[in-house]
């Protein structure tokens, strides 16, 4: 007897046909949710940086680059130009104020000294000679004056005695009116001989004054040719410390050319760059702090110079109590530049993200810490350590801040533990 078979529902080409259109659909729904943004990225937790939002204290602040400087630097120029003979010092001496530098010479500059004080002597000698003839001259005009006044007394005794004799009628009246004619005319010589006295003292006076206002001149002008002489002996001008000398034996220089610079060791300051993006918001009286061997410093701007070149403009700082044993001219601080008063806001820790996010959104801690989304954020002003949160995170919440260069447009990161 025949059995007969049951014939199968599906065969192995159908089974094939129906496998591969689950695995098409299987493709096209992938395509669609990558096109879409949803992709999970698999991130090992050891490989990134995760930081805790929190509420603290804030102040926006820059870093900044600040130089080490002597508090006064005076800068040595040649007040006259000349050869440079000799060299007291090297570069690095300190020096008291006074002491020499270097020594030049000026043949010209020594020449006229020279010319100078020769003609303030024959100056001085044709002056003894003036004087001398105008002593001479008030003494023959005093003798002139004794003179008239004892002709002028010998002619008023007689004419008073002839007034007497003539009342009396004793002599005639022609010898009477001699007598008083010679009496008027003493009398009138007298008053020309004071005239000329008074005339005489006043002109040498003023003689005497030209004279010696000529000869103060000249004595200010040798003076002043001294000191130019003297000047070709280059000092200190204050207590420091010479360097950036540049003059060798046997060199020329001109006059006002820069010969060198004294540093004043008494206290030091700090000249910072600062981008000109900063300008409208540094003034004077800003602070900034660094660290230097564990300990913080703190300086203020006590000048702004307004100036730009190439992108950037310099302030000098002070040190407004301690200053760092061990400091050294022209070494380099990093400072952290206050822009602002310290406030109370959301923080989190700056990090490579904000290259890629711009600091517009961020990966955001799921609650069991298995995984990572995206959420928008809004920060406003950083400084050195933190950017401040404006919105879009809570304290306590927990947040990516290492880089976002591999992620691409992943929008979940699950975490993986080690």
């Amino acid at each position: 007897m025949d059995i007969q078979l049951e014939k199968k529902r599906f065969s192995t080409q159908k089974l094939l046909i129906i496998g591969g259109i689950i695995l098409l659909i299987a493709l096209i729904v992938f395509v669609i949710f990558s096109s879409m943004g949803g992709s999970k990225l698999n991130v090992e937790k050891e490989r990134i940086s995760i930081n805790t939002v929190e509420k603290g204290v804030f102040q926006e602040n820059i870093p900044v680059n600040g130089i080490v400087m002597p508090i006064t630097t005076i800068y040595l120029d040649a007040l006259e130009g000349g050869r440079v003979e000799e060299k007291f010092v090297e570069d690095g001496a300190i020096l008291k104020k006074g002491d020499p530098i270097l020594r030049l010479s000026n043949t010209d500059l020594e020449l006229s000294l020279i010319n100078q004080e020769t003609q303030v002597y024959n100056l001085l000698t044709q002056m003894q000679i003036s004087q001398n003839a105008a002593r001479q001259n008030t003494i023959n005009k005093l003798n002139q004056n004794t003179d008239v006044e004892s002709g002028l007394i010998e002619a008023k005794r007689l004419y008073e005695l002839n007034s007497k004799l003539y009342e009396k009628k004793v002599i005639a009246r022609q010898d009477y009116i001699k007598a008083k004619n010679e009496y008027d005319y003493q009398k009138e010589r007298m008053q020309l001989s004071k005239q000329i006295l008074s005339e005489d003292s006043i002109a040498v006076k003023q003689e005497q004054s030209q004279v010696q206002n000529s000869y103060a001149r000249t004595q200010n002008a040798l003076e002043l040719m001294r000191r130019k002489v003297a000047d070709l002996v280059v000092k200190a001008p204050v207590d420091g410390q010479v360097t950036s000398l540049d003059a060798e034996i046997g060199q020329s220089k001109n006059k006002g050319e820069r010969l060198g610079q004294i540093d004043v060791l008494s206290g030091f300051k700090v000249r910072a760059d600062i981008d000109e993006h900063y300008i409208s918001r540094i003034y004077n009286g800003q602070t900034g702090k660094f660290t230097m061997s564990g300990k913080s410093y703190s300086l203020s701007i006590k000048k702004v110079y307004t100036q730009v070149t190439n992108g950037r403009f310099q302030v000098d700082m002070q040190f407004e109590e301690d200053i760092p044993d061990g400091i050294r001219r022209g070494q380099t601080l990093q400072i952290r530049l206050a822009l602002s008063d310290e406030k109370q806001a959301v923080l989190i820790p700056k990090g490579g993200f904000f290259q890629q996010t711009g600091g517009n959104w961020i990966f955001k801690i799921s609650e069991n810490g298995d995984t990572a989304y995206k959420v928008d954020i809004t920060l406003g002003s950083q400084n050195t350590e933190y950017y401040e949160v404006l919105s879009g995170l809570q304290p306590g919440d927990k947040v990516i801040t290492s880089s976002y260069d591999n992620y691409g447009d992943v929008q979940e990161l699950v975490l993986k533990s080690p």
